[in-house]
C-alpha cells in the first residue's frame, strides 16, 4: 500500500505483471474510488462548463455523452484533466483526479456562482473500473435483467443511470470496459462477486503500465499547471472552433500558438537495453534537450517505452540519459498498445 493523492492505494494484489496481462487478455478490476465525482446543477450549467474547460461541451448533444478535457488557469497551464458527462440541460457530472480534488473544487467554486451553478461532491459514491476484452460481459452478469441490455448497448464514452448505479463505457487502460459509480456500501460485495466471476483484482502498478502503453496522460507527470495542453499531447482536447467561446486560458493558448510552440509531446521506444523512467534527460543531437514525463517497461511489448516533451525540431531518433549512459530511442506514433494489439513495431 502507498499514499496516492492522500489515499492508501494498493500497488498490486500479488503480481503486477499478471494483473496487467489479465486486463489486456480478459478482465481486471481497479478501485478508483479516490477519484472525485462532482454533480453540477443549474439552468446555466452548460455555459459554466463552456467557460471552465478548453474542450467544447457544445459537442455534448445526447444525454449520457462524455467529454474528456482540461481545466486551465489564465496562463494556459493545466489545473487538471477530467471527464464531464452531459445528463440533462440542468445536470452535468464531472470526474476529477484525487490529488487535485481540493484545488479543483476551489477553482470550480470560484466560477460557478457567475452561472448560478450548484456543485455537490458525491462522497457517497464508490467507483470501480472493470477493464478488459471480457469486462463488459462480466459486469452485465451482475446486473438485473432489465438493465443488462442497456449496459451492453452503451456506446464508447457514454454513461447512464441503471438503477442505483451509474455505468460509463470509459476507462484508463486502452481496453474496453466500464467505470461504475455506485453506492459506497455496495463496492465490497460487487468487487468480490466480480472476483468470483474471474475478474482479477488490479492495483496502481498495472494501471500505470496499461495507461502508458495506451499513451494516456497522467496528471502531475505528463502535464500540470506549469505546462500547457498544446505541448502535452492534448491539442485535440482544445477547441478553438467557436471564436465567441471565451474559455479560461484561451487567450494565453492563442498567444503561445502565435509566438510558435517550442516543445512537442512524443512517444519513445527504447532501442537499447534499459528502462525509461520519468525525468530522464532526452538528448536531441543538434537541436537541444527534453525530458521524459512518463516511462516504464511494457509487459505487453517486452520493451521500454516513454512519453516525453522534446524540442519542436526533434526528428525520428533521440538519445536518453539513463544513469549517465546515452541510450538510443526511436520516436514512434502513439499509442503503443490498444485493445490487446501492439501498434508499434
Amino acid at each position: 500500500m502507498v499514499d496516492f493523492g492522500g489515499w492508501d492505494m494498493p500497488v498490486n494484489y500479488g503480481s503486477q505483471i499478471e494483473e496487467h496481462h489479465a486486463v489486456r487478455r480478459d478482465a481486471g478490476i481497479f478501485d478508483v474510488s479516490h477519484m472525485c465525482v462532482i454533480d453540477a446543477r443549474g439552468p446555466r450549467v452548460r455555459e459554466f462548463f463552456s467557460r471552465l474547460i478548453a474542450n467544447d461541451v457544445a459537442k455534448l448533444t445526447q444525454s449520457g455523452k462524455a467529454l474528456y478535457g482540461c481545466m486551465l488557469n489564465e496562463a494556459g497551464g493545466v489545473i487538471d484533466d477530467l471527464i464531464v458527462y452531459f445528463l440533462t440541460e440542468s445536470w452535468f457530472r464531472v470526474v476529477v483526479n484525487a490529488g487535485t480534488r481540493d484545488k479543483d473544487l476551489a477553482w470550480m467554486r470560484g466560477i460557478a456562482p457567475q452561472f448560478g451553478v450548484e456543485l455537490t461532491e458525491r462522497t457517497d459514491l464508490a467507483m470501480l473500473a472493470v477493464q478488459g476484452p471480457n469486462a463488459r460481459a462480466k459486469v452485465a452478469e451482475l446486473l438485473p435483467a432489465e438493465h443488462r441490455d442497456a449496459a451492453l448497448a452503451l456506446d464508447v464514452f457514454f454513461g447512464r443511470e441503471l438503477g442505483p448505479w451509474f455505468v460509463a463505457r470509459t476507462g484508463y487502460t486502452g481496453e474496453d470496459g466500464f467505470e461504475i459509480m455506485l453506492p459506497a456500501g455496495e463496492a465490497t460485495r460487487v468487487w468480490r462477486t466480480l472476483n468470483e466471476h474471474g475478474v482479477k483484482s488490479a492495483g496502481l502498478g498495472a494501471r500505470d503500465t496499461l495507461r502508458l502503453e495506451a499513451a494516456m496522460n497522467l496528471y502531475g507527470n505528463d502535464m500540470d499547471e506549469g505546462q500547457n495542453p498544446l505541448e502535452s499531447g492534448l491539442s485535440w482536447t482544445v477547441s478553438f472552433e467557436n471564436p465567441a467561446r471565451d474559455f479560461v486560458g484561451r487567450k494565453a493558448l492563442e498567444a503561445l500558438k502565435a509566438a510558435g510552440l517550442q516543445k512537442k509531446f512524443v512517444a519513445l521506444l527504447l532501442e537499447d537495453r534499459g528502462v525509461l523512467r520519468g525525468h530522464q534527460k532526452v538528448v536531441v543531437a543538434g537541436v537541444g534537450e527534453g525530458e521524459i514525463t512518463s516511462g516504464t517497461f511494457s509487459p505487453t511489448m517486452e520493451k521500454s517505452i516513454a512519453l516525453a516533451r522534446v524540442p519542436r525540431a526533434t526528428g525520428a531518433t533521440v538519445q536518453v540519459d539513463v544513469r549517465g549512459k546515452l541510450l538510443n530511442a526511436r520516436v514512434v506514433k502513439a499509442p503503443f498498445v490498444r485493445h490487446g494489439k501492439i501498434l508499434v513495431s
